[in-house]
């Protein structure tokens, strides 16, 4: 039986401020949580029980996933005291995964097309111990990097190198059977003071098990900084099917046909571009909502115009002399200018938002 193994332990520190409130993988992406879509990825592939490795943020992330059964899964949590690497994440998670398969996905990822090829392609060849997804990137050398032979083979992986053998990362989606325990439990810390899982996979290789890499063709973000939230976001709004809830009210509005509205959402006097999502319970009115922006839950929106953004739940925008573009405002935030002159913005946010006006 194959099993899940998710990776939620991060602190998120190049997402601050926002997450000096929330845990990374709680910020929505098209108005769901990374780690939702990462969780119904995983699912949607066959795989029931899932465990998640997480460390400071775990109240947060226990209190808006549960035991699983909102989303047809069960799921297990699996503390890890301080982050010692992703290597340290399987060798901590052994209890649950037992002698069983499994697939391990950073819980910060967003990735185009799902995951069921991979695990079919893995289940149907028990000659393989691991497989690995791979990307062609523009900075490969800020993640793993893996070095093919001319057969397409693994010759070497490394680590964040300075000067990297290829362009061809490593995205963070792993399969891997029961040996990959051995090289875990075998390997030390890198110079970063961590168990690298790029080291426990150069273990089985050189050790002579078969690993196998995957070339993803579609999109893969790492939404690890507010830049590559926005481009998730506006990857993840292209694919989706849009909807408007029967019970939203729109008055004297132009709405296009690529924006999704949930329910009890009021829309009056404005224009919205899509591919765009607006959340239930949210107010808009008087606005430009403009295309590749997620609007949250309980959020008001008035006398301003937005664009690619993502604005989280129960903020408050209003009568805004400029536009805000390629934004990522926090939850409970209030953004408001004055309409006497001189024009000035006055801001009331959550602790430790940063502002910049230009």
């Amino acid at each position: 039986m194959m099993k899940g193994l998710i990776l939620s332990g991060g602190k998120g520190t190049r997402l601050y401020p926002l997450t000096y409130t929330r845990a990374k993988q709680l910020i929505p992406v098209a108005n769901k949580p990374v780690l939702f879509r990462v969780i119904e990825m995983i699912r949607d592939a066959g795989i029931e029980e899932i465990g998640i490795v997480v460390g400071q943020t775990a109240p947060e992330i226990e209190a808006a996933v549960g035991d699983g059964s909102k989303f047809g899964v069960r799921i297990t949590y699996i503390p890890q005291d301080s982050p010692d690497g992703l290597a340290h994440a399987v060798k901590i998670s052994q209890d649950f995964i037992g002698s069983d398969p499994f697939v391990m996905f950073l819980g910060d990822n967003v990735i185009q097309g799902g995951i069921s090829t991979l695990i079919r392609d893995f289940t149907n060849h028990p000659e393989w111990q691991a497989q690995i997804v791979l990307k062609q990137v523009d900075n490969p050398q800020s993640f793993g990097v893996a070095k093919l032979r001319d057969d397409g083979t693994i010759e070497k992986l490394i680590e964040k190198p300075k000067e990297p053998p290829s362009d061809l990362a490593l995205v963070g989606i792993y399969m891997f059977d029961h040996h990959v325990f051995e090289a875990v439990n075998s390997i030390g810390k890198s110079w970063r003071g961590e168990l690298e899982i790029t080291d426990a996979i150069q273990w089985l290789i050189d050790h002579g098990y078969t690993v196998s890499p995957h070339v993803h063709q579609g999109w893969w973000i790492d939404t690890g900084k507010p830049i590559d939230m926005l481009e998730a976001n506006a990857s993840v709004l292209d694919e989706i099917t849009p909807s408007v809830a029967p019970d939203v009210v729109i008055i004297n509005s132009e709405i296009d046909r690529r924006v999704t509205i949930e329910p009890g959402a009021r829309i009056v006097n404005s224009t919205i571009h899509g591919p765009t999502i607006i959340g239930s319970g949210t107010v808009i009115e008087d606005s430009y909502i403009g295309p590749y922006t997620s609007i949250y839950y309980e959020v008001t929106i008035k006398g301003c115009e937005i664009d690619r953004s993502i604005i989280l739940e129960k903020t408050t925008i209003t009568d805004l002399d400029a536009r805000l573009s390629s934004c990522l405002i926090g939850r409970s935030a209030q953004v408001s200018g004055k309409q006497t002159r001189p024009r000035t913005l006055t801001m009331n946010l959550g602790d430790h938002s940063s502002i910049l006006i230009v």
